[in-house]
């Protein structure tokens, strides 16, 4: 690392050992807060437009002014990034994340309690590639742990915020049981929902299928992945599916900005389909996502396994 990285933290830029923020912030106390998070392929940004448009519809739902236009917070996040590019090798890259809470709390105040000024952070972090590099070559093992996802009824999973302990607690249901296992939640119904930062999706006769948009963070790579469907010319839908449906698929991948698109193996212990990892189809929209962003990103996973 040629440098420290650098992180922006309410109007300044300031070293990464020296970020900080008050004891009294709304979003450590509280969780009162939102972040969005795109990545860089090659050290260029993805799709940034579409992840702050995001990261503003939550601020609106949560009723948080961040004090700044979507474009004050594009420039910034772009001079971030060029400042912390130096310290990346020329094989990784990084996640870019905006994070804003309501602020501090005030003295004396109710739970409603806030100061005027909320706190902005913008910050880069390595990818993990080697980590995760296996996941590639073997799939991944997904487990549906007890833990039900939070239903839209009590909180709206479209707005990306920084309450993950239903999350944080389906993850650890699931490795206990298999410390290199991967959650993905069932919602209320027994169906299919989403895991921590990631969209499930399934394959059967050809069809790709994933859990509507009511119930999960519609993820931006989810999107992509839609959009290449259509392209390719695969068809392509929403639908409730229920664990019948997952131990019965041809394929299984999962998408999320680090991972892209990620081949399942395991469902449960079972097996997913007959092709293995990644399926064909799986393999096509890997093939297409590679090209949209320009580099491949399975060997960019596959060349760290030792």
């Amino acid at each position: 690392m040629k440098q420290e990285r650098v992180v922006y933290v309410n109007g300044e830029i300031v070293p990464e050992s020296r970020a900080a923020i008050s004891i009294s912030d709304r979003g450590f106390l509280l969780g009162d807060a939102v972040f969005d998070s795109t990545r860089t392929f090659g050290h260029r940004i993805f799709r940034l437009r579409e992840h702050l448009d995001r990261l503003y519809e939550s601020l609106r739902w949560m009723r948080i002014d961040p004090r700044m236009t979507k474009d004050e917070m594009a420039d910034l996040t772009m001079d971030v990034l060029e400042r912390n590019l130096p310290t990346v090798d020329e094989r990784d890259d990084v996640w870019v994340t905006q994070r804003v809470t309501r602020g501090l709390r005030l003295a004396s105040a109710d739970i409603q309690g806030a100061a005027d000024r909320p706190t902005v952070i913008i910050e880069c972090f390595p990818i993990p590639f080697v980590e995760r590099a296996r996941y590639y070559r073997d799939g991944l093992s997904i487990i549906t742990p007890s833990v039900r996802r939070t239903p839209p009824e009590a909180m709206s999973p479209r707005a990306k915020t920084h309450n993950y302990i239903n999350l944080i607690q389906a993850d650890m249901e699931a490795r206990a049981q298999d410390p290199r296992a991967y959650a993905v939640l069932l919602d209320m119904n027994g169906n299919l929902c989403e895991g921590n930062g990631s969209n499930i999706f399934i394959i059967k006769d050809g069809v790709l299928l994933t859990p509507k948009e009511r119930y999960v963070l519609a993820g931006i790579s989810r999107r992509t992945a839609l959009e290449l469907a259509h392209e390719l010319g695969l068809e392509a839908r929403e639908a409730d599916l229920d664990l019948f449906d997952a131990y019965t698929a041809d394929e299984a991948f999962v998408t999320s900005t680090s991972f892209c698109i990620c081949p399942v193996a395991s469902i449960n212990g079972a097996a997913v389909g007959e092709a293995g990892v990644p399926g064909p189809v799986t393999h096509r929209l890997q093939s297409a996502y590679s090209g949209l962003v320009g580099i491949d990103v399975v060997q960019q996973y596959l060349s760290r396994l030792s």
